[in-house]
């Protein structure tokens, strides 16, 4: 399994931007390094919103077009997750606040796991991802999380 080692900083703003401008340059600066980035990944606001995915991260999540994720809720968006029993049923929400996106914005913290993902198209088999995850801090708190992923 490959290794992954994640350095974040805080981005620097020069004075005269208010918090708000800074927190959005935040995201917006992730936003740009996921959008065209060539491993599968995904940048997710405080509120649980697409900020931006790769192409080859919805690939592999079995979602749309990236254009169309942005804005989207990330478990409303089309991200459809399965437990993993036989029966392959879909995620409960106690169970779905568990998985790693989530997890590091409620926690605050790096968030690693397995994910089940419900494939949409006709005949393609599920895929199981493992997905790495940091919490995107502005100014000591959460304000999204950035998670990569691999195919297991």
């Amino acid at each position: 399994m490959a290794h992954v080692e994640l350095s974040l900083s805080e981005v620097f703003v020069p004075d005269g931007r208010t918090s708000t401008e800074r927190e959005f340059d935040s995201l917006e600066r992730w936003s740009e390094i996921v959008a065209e980035a060539a491993e599968p990944c995904l940048l997710i606001d405080a509120e649980t919103r697409v900020v931006a995915v790769s192409a080859s991260g919805c690939e592999l999540l079995c979602l749309g077009a990236p254009e169309d994720m942005i804005g989207l809720p990330l478990l409303g968006g089309g991200l459809r997750l399965l437990d993993f029993t036989a029966n392959r049923g879909e995620l409960t929400e106690q169970e779905t606040d568990k998985i790693p996106p989530l997890l590091a914005l409620h926690s605050g913290r790096l968030a690693r796991g397995l994910l089940r993902v419900q494939a949409t198209a006709e005949g393609a088999s599920d895929a199981t991802v493992d997905a790495i995850t940091t919490p995107v801090l502005h100014d000591g708190s959460v304000a999204g999380s950035l998670t990569f992923f691999s195919e297991v």
